[in-house]
């Protein structure tokens, strides 16, 4: 169906291009991965080496892999983590991570890059690259050898070895090697319209597995910062959920944090059930990636295990899922309502068309009022930021580029369920209209650097100042932890560290940091700095060359990881930057203005562009 509408809509071409594979991909997986365990079990395998998966764990519980897997006399285990698989073997080599390991690898498009290591491996792992080679006997060669060895017999025609080596690592790629784009048709099955199709009779719900959109299929379990990360809609944090609609949880008298029984195909875990508007009726989401019985000190013993129920004949869904309340109750965190500011007008939303033909006021958008401070000249920069709300789509990567980029700490279950969670940034979400059938909306609130800046009159100590850039400033050496900011805060976006959450000994952590940023102690309040390392790293570089920092030049964390480009940042005093454009648009509003507060953060209209015909269709039914 989506290259039909591509084809219908012109993209192939112009915003779609095809090529042919580099390599034909296996037509049944599934089979191979059966005709291994046949093979195990019958005793044909004397010797197994798994480079890097968890098949243990990651294979649906009903094939019986893990018992297969005990019948191989020796059983060798690649891996970064001590796992299910690697507990399952006779020897546990430690993995190279990717950015201590050499390689080579194509991009989408097939361009060819070659994988160059950050940093020396920190505790002694191997590549896959170097394992393979020794078990081919070349035990002397590390994967720098291998992989430059394979490229000295695939030089370029023409070039020198030497020179094309170091041009492709100065590169990053190996140019000319994208593949070629090809010409394709529509089959004449999809190219006119999709035949009506029956949903399978069946008892019992729709089951429906899903990746988990932090830790992925239980890859990063062991990852503090993903699994502190508030999932996208649910705002849950270190667990996995049932999802169930609004109406089909009232049917079965379900609430969040009630535990249910899943039986389906025979199987039966237990799992807390999640109540969320837009899943579908009589459908229950259940997430992969969690139940970890050996993964590391963070990523074990959390959640259920949705491999036990899901099948290799239907992956990714199926029918005939029973669904019975237990009775109990299961604890979890979640953070969308700690923050809570309902009840005002935060995100605003319009249809363009509406908008266009002058629907909205100028005044509902005038955000300066009269005000008791003393109007500040910015002589040279005054900072600012913009975020498009048509253009966020919730996927939190902001939030996590945040953390990393600024020291921030991972405070566990426990503390979030507190309120207590550490992330400067967080991503508000809301729901409106029907339960089953929401609109959607979400809203990243950094802290809003606001020129009338409530938490500064109130700091007794001047910990948090205004700057003569516009920024609200964390003097942390200063802080004694009165917590009278956050209190005055409207838009609660202070975090306070009540506890010593920062490990400060572990050699590797320490690594790990950002070493621009202050490594914050107990009684600490901490907030957003539009990344204050990275402007003025930028300031220092502009002055040295005799000029002004140029736009575009900052990127905040946030900023530079969000996919879809909704938050910008810049000099608001340089006519034609990019954020200064953006807030004098029509539909530029700051969050809370009547409070006066003047926030340098903005937000842009959420602006909805429904199909007419569309609309009539949905009227009509």
């Amino acid at each position: 169906l989506v290259h039909a509408m591509n084809a219908a809509l012109g993209a192939v071409g112009q915003t779609i291009t095809y090529t042919a594979p580099v390599e034909a991909a296996p037509d049944n997986q599934w089979k191979s991965m059966t005709d291994l365990m046949s093979a195990m079990n019958s005793g044909d395998v004397d010797t197994i080496v798994v480079l890097g998966p968890n098949p243990v764990y990651d294979t649906p519980a009903h094939l019986g892999f893990s018992e297969a897997f005990s019948k191989v006399r020796f059983k060798v285990h690649l891996g970064l983590f001590e796992d299910e698989t690697a507990a399952a073997s006779d020897w546990h080599i430690p993995a190279a991570h990717t950015l201590e390991s050499w390689g080579d690898a194509r991009a989408f498009d097939g361009t060819i890059s070659i994988i160059q290591p950050l940093i020396e491996p920190l505790y002694g792992g191997k590549s896959a690259h170097e394992v393979l080679a020794a078990m081919l006997g070349q035990t002397d060669k590390t994967d720098h050898d291998l992989v430059q060895a394979y490229w000295k017999q695939h030089v370029p025609e023409g070039k020198a070895f030497e020179a094309f080596w170091r041009q492709t690592l100065h590169d990053g790629l190996i140019s000319g090697t994208a593949s070629s784009s090809i010409d394709v048709n529509l089959t004449d099955s999809l190219g006119g319209a999709p035949a009506s199709v029956s949903p399978p009779k069946a008892s019992g719900m729709e089951v429906v597995f899903r990746p988990d959109p932090n830790v992925w299929d239980g890859a990063a379990a062991n990852n503090g910062w993903l699994q502190e990360l508030p999932k996208p809609l649910t705002k849950l944090t270190w667990d996995n959920v049932v999802w169930l609609a609004p109406s089909t949880a009232e049917s079965l008298g379900l609430d969040n944090e009630h535990v249910v029984r899943l039986q389906y195909q025979g199987r039966l875990i237990e799992a807390p059930v999640w109540v969320t508007p837009g899943q579908a009726p009589n459908t229950a989401t259940i997430f992969l990636g969690y139940g970890r019985r050996q993964s590391g000190r963070v990523g074990q013993f959390i959640g259920y295990d949705a491999y036990q129920l899901r099948r290799q004949d239907s992956p990714w869904f199926g029918q005939g899922l029973q669904i019975t309340p237990t009775g109990g109750r299961y604890a979890l965190a979640s953070t969308q309502l700690h923050h809570a500011m309902e009840g005002r007008d935060l995100v605003k939303v319009d249809d363009v068309a509406a908008f266009n033909a002058g629907q909205i006021s100028p005044e509902e958008l005038q955000t300066d009022k009269p005000s008791l401070y003393n109007a500040f000249t910015y002589k040279d920069y005054a900072w600012g930021m913009s975020i498009d709300l048509s253009a966020c789509v919730g996927c939190n990567a902001c939030i996590v580029a945040c953390v990393a980029e600024n020291n921030a700490p991972t405070v566990g279950k426990q503390q979030v369920r507190n309120g207590r969670e550490m992330q400067w940034l967080r991503v508000d979400s809301y729901f409106a209209g029907n339960p089953d059938e929401p609109e959607i909306y979400h809203q990243a609130v950094p802290c809003m650097q606001c020129e009338n800046a409530p938490c500064e009159v109130v700091c007794p100590v001047g910990a948090t100042l205004h700057s003569e850039e516009g920024l609200n400033d964390m003097v942390y050496n200063r802080c004694i932890g009165t917590r009278y900011c956050s209190n005055n805060c409207p838009y609660k976006v202070r975090h306070f560290n009540f506890l010593q959450f920062q490990d400060e000994n572990t050699p590797s952590l320490k690594l790990m940091r950002n070493p621009e940023v202050t490594v914050r102690s107990r009684g600490v309040m901490e907030k957003c700095t539009y990344c204050i390392q990275r402007i003025t790293e930028a300031r220092i570089t502009s002055q040295e060359e005799g000029r002004q920092v140029l736009d575009g030049e900052i990127q905040t964390a946030c900023q530079q990881a969000c996919p879809t480009q909704a938050i910008v940042f810049g000099d608001i005093n340089t006519k034609g930057s990019r954020v200064a454009g953006l807030k004098n648009q029509p539909h530029n509003y700051s969050l809370l203005a009547e409070l006066n507060t003047r926030p340098r953060t903005t937000y842009l209209y959420k602006f909805r562009n429904p199909n007419p015909d569309m609309v009539k269709l949905e009227q009509a039914a």
